[in-house]
């Protein structure tokens, strides 16, 4: 199922779900035909968006709103901040092409640093998925949630069969005893190539799906910590307030420590280009991964990286 047959599905069966977006029907397009006036376009007006989805919200909607990343994250953060999180109106956010999916894109059109800004809102609860199969798992339970949530939309492929979400849980692909990739979106198929790498080797390699970013799964945190003997961060987002921040605060929390590696953008944007050419450039494919947590090159195939089915 795809997230617009999820959407479509779940909307017509019930009539409090209202799609809205800020001219970025890209993820939507059937919809209007099939809600009618349930399908509200307001513009290129991200801020008015918003606000008109937390009055919907006050009424008893479960409002479902699309529009780029950046923008959501940034442009309309006061009326998130105001409107939804305040009150803790269910508000629903879908940011489209975050990250290094944003790949042909200069820095105005690059959100890699929404995790930071979103999770920094009390109430709103943010999440990102690791392809398309892991992000329609996940859906209902955020869409049935009464707080606000962001959510970075990834309509990926890949082969991996996800377990069933719960907010609030990592999912723990495999354990290891030498090293453990916690990771999220995007980078999680990045991930399985470098753990196959890894593993071949010779070490002891944990993989675990950071899904749910807020709340966040401490246990599974300091469970990686105390058994690891070292814990990398892979995000595509900026290293201060994204995934290698939550760890470190983890950490601290809960008074212990760990070798972590943080492997995000330290403090700049990325190149455009298409999606391989950024990963290649910017050093994010699975072996690049792989050799840098290693130290050393490897004859390792890097596996062909897909182009993304959309772009802005």
């Amino acid at each position: 199922m795809s997230y617009e047959e999820l959407l479509t599905k779940l909307a017509l069966e019930d009539d409090r779900f209202v799609v809205m977006t800020a001219e970025n029907r890209a993820l939507v397009r059937n919809l209007p035909a099939k809600l009618g006036k349930r399908f509200v376009d307001t513009g290129i007006t991200e801020q008015t968006m918003v606000g008109a989805a937390a009055g919907l919200a006050l009424r008893g909607r479960i409002p479902v709103l699309h529009a780029l990343a950046t923008f959501l994250s940034m442009r309309a953060f006061e009326f998130i901040r105001t409107d939804a999180g305040i009150p803790n109106l269910p508000v629903k956010l879908s940011s489209f092409i975050p990250g290094f999916l944003s790949d042909g894109n200069g820095p105005t059109h690059q959100a890699v640093e929404d995790i930071s800004i979103m999770r920094g809102i009390p109430n709103v609860t943010v999440f990102a998925a690791a392809d398309e199969q892991d992000l329609v798992g996940m859906l209902p339970a955020i869409w049935a949630s009464p707080n606000p949530a962001y959510v970075r939309i990834n309509t990926r492929q890949t082969t991996y069969n996800h377990s069933p979400f719960e907010i609030g849980k990592a999912e723990v692909i495999s354990e290891g005893t030498d090293v453990t990739i916690l990771t999220y979106g995007l980078l999680f198929e990045q991930a399985l190539v470098a753990v196959d790498i890894l593993k071949e080797q010779g070490l002891s390699v944990g993989l675990v799906n950071m899904r749910s970013l807020k709340p966040v799964d401490e246990a599974a945190i300091i469970k990686v910590a105390k058994t690891s003997k070292l814990v990398v961060t892979l995000e595509d987002h900026f290293n201060t307030g994204g995934l290698y921040s939550i760890v470190a605060e983890t950490l601290l929390k809960h008074q212990t420590t760990a070798k972590v590696m943080p492997y995000g953008l330290d403090g700049k944007w990325f190149k455009p280009a298409l999606l391989p050419a950024v990963l290649e450039y910017e050093g994010f494919t699975g072996k690049q991964i792989a050799e840098k947590i290693l130290g050393h090159t490897t004859n390792a195939i890097q596996p062909e990286i897909a182009t993304p089915e959309f772009a802005e």
